[in-house]
Formats: C-alpha cells, sequence, structure tokens
C-alpha cells in the first residue's frame, strides 16, 4: 500500500473552498467514489472521513483511483489552466494600453461571464485586480527607476488620468507616487 499524506485543517479548507493555490501540492480521493481530484475541483464536497491525501497524481493512480473527469488532475495542465495563464501573458504584454474585459475576451476568443469566472477560479483573482496590481507594479518600477513625471508614468502604465492614477498608487501602496519615489530614492541613497 502507498503511504498517503495526513488530512490537516489547511488542506481540508483548500479542498472545502476549492483553492486553486494548492493544486500541484497535494491530490485527494474519495474512498467510496475511486476517484481522486484537485483541489480547486468544483465537485460536490466530499465527506471528510471519505478523504485520502496524495502527493502527486502518480500516487492516487497506482493506489486504484481514477481521475476525475471535471478536473483532470492526472493531466499536467488542464485547458482552462493554459487558458488563464494564456490570458495573464496577454495583459502582462499589453497593461499599457486600454484594456477592458470586452478587449480580452475578444482577443483571446471567450465570453466575459468565461473568462471572469475562469480566470478568476485559475488565477485567483479577476482580470481587473491582476491588470491594476501589475500596472501598480510597472509604476512602483518606473517611480523608482526612472525621472518620469508622475503624469507620465501613468500614462507609461496604461492609466492616462493622472488623478486617477494618483488616487489607485496610494489605495493600493498607501502613499503617493511622489512620496513612494522620494522615499526610494532616499533609501538608495543611504544604502551607497
Amino acid at each position: 500500500m502507498l503511504p498517503t499524506m495526513a488530512l490537516n485543517e489547511e488542506m481540508w479548507r483548500a479542498i472545502v473552498n476549492n483553492d486553486a493555490s494548492y493544486n500541484g501540492r497535494f491530490y485527494y480521493a474519495v474512498r467510496t467514489t475511486g476517484i481522486f481530484c484537485r483541489p480547486s475541483c468544483g465537485s460536490r464536497q466530499p465527506n471528510r472521513s471519505h478523504v485520502e491525501l496524495f502527493a502527486t497524481a502518480g500516487q492516487a493512480l497506482a493506489a486504484g483511483y481514477r481521475p476525475c473527469k471535471r478536473c483532470g488532475p492526472a493531466d499536467q495542465r488542464q485547458p482552462d489552466e493554459e487558458w488563464a495563464q494564456q490570458a495573464a501573458g496577454w495583459l502582462d504584454a499589453h497593461y499599457m494600453e486600454p484594456v477592458t474585459l470586452e478587449v480580452l475576451s475578444a482577443a483571446l476568443h471567450r465570453s466575459i461571464y468565461h473568462l471572469q469566472r475562469t480566470f478568476k477560479r485559475i488565477i485567483g483573482m479577476t482580470p481587473a485586480e491582476y491588470l491594476t496590481r501589475l500596472r501598480i507594479e510597472q509604476a512602483k518600477q518606473l517611480l523608482t527607476d526612472s525621472s518620469l513625471p508622475v503624469a507620465d508614468v501613468g500614462q507609461a502604465v496604461g492609466l492616462p488620468n493622472p488623478a486617477h492614477f494618483s488616487a489607485l498608487f496610494q489605495r493600493r501602496t498607501g502613499m503617493p507616487p511622489t512620496e513612494y519615489r522620494r522615499e526610494r530614492k532616499e533609501q538608495d541613497h543611504e544604502t551607497k
């Protein structure tokens, strides 16, 4: 018999919450159905006493469980996972442009509803949240590494309205862009 992993509270919560961030860290099998899944699987919540954990899909297969048809845990990547990564890559390449859900869904040939739902399930946030996070990270880099005026930094990261850029930056970082730049320059000066 293959060794199984102990089902702790953290792993059980990952199963109950269909937490995609645990995919690849473990697989769970349900003794009564003979099926194994990824933690993110949207199938009905199993009875905790019927759950068995495995470190790899191969171990679950070797123990006699068959892969779930819904989440396909025996495959390395699922079509939805690959597509969500493709969507994230598209956003990475086009963050400085005016991006809307309509633009993104058209570029990836998916409905807005499917885009929102699948992206959030796989990536852990909506496309808009991902885009905002990406833009703020790029803005932080430009504020640190360049002498571009703040308005131009906003423009460069796809946020052309200076007031909106400053408000969004402050909401995400806790300080306005000018203060962020000043603090980074002071830190750089202190380390030299």
